[in-house]
């Protein structure tokens, strides 16, 4: 093989290389381990939002002890069910709306936490409520009457107080 036959070989391994390199990175060919991790936050939430719903009517407690499940207040109920998948959270609203990830209202997703400046103590820009987004506009919280529960994120009370939201998974 000559010099000049040699350098169009060379050329065109290149542009195949090339090409095909191209297309695995378009195509997500090779991101397996993105793909899991991604797969593994996702059934996590999942499960945390599931097992949440197992106190569904379980009464509301300012205050509520981290040691018992008879009540919960907004901030120890999502650190008890986050706790029970390996994700320890801190013990107010306050703190936990300072850890994670910032994250969107238009990009949720199940498993993300959100916070609200609602109730007596809020001046509209204090948090004072956190939830779970538990998908499909839902919110998996807990507050007075009628205590956990499933609330509609954009409507009402919780469209207006919503402040922001963080991802801890």
């Amino acid at each position: 093989m000559n010099k000049q036959q040699w350098l169009k070989q060379a050329i065109v391994v290149g542009m195949c290389t090339t090409i095909g390199l191209g297309t695995l990175m378009a195509t997500g060919a090779g991101t397996a381990p993105v793909a899991a991790a991604s797969v593994s936050a996702t059934s996590k939430a999942s499960s945390i939002v599931s097992f949440g719903k197992k106190y569904l009517g379980t009464p509301y407690k300012f205050g509520a002890s981290t040691s018992t499940t008879r009540n919960f207040d907004c901030s120890s109920f999502t650190k008890y069910i986050f706790a029970k998948y390996g994700v320890n959270l801190p013990r107010t609203s306050v703190a936990q709306s300072k850890v994670g990830t910032a994250v969107s209202k238009a990009n949720l997703r199940v498993g993300d936490l959100v916070f609200f400046s609602s109730g007596s103590r809020a001046n509209g820009k204090n948090v004072t409520h956190v939830a779970v987004y538990a998908g499909n506009g839902k919110i998996l919280h807990t507050y007075g009457s009628p205590g956990v529960t499933i609330s509609d994120l954009n409507s009402g009370n919780w469209k207006r107080t919503y402040l922001k939201a963080r991802r801890v998974l």
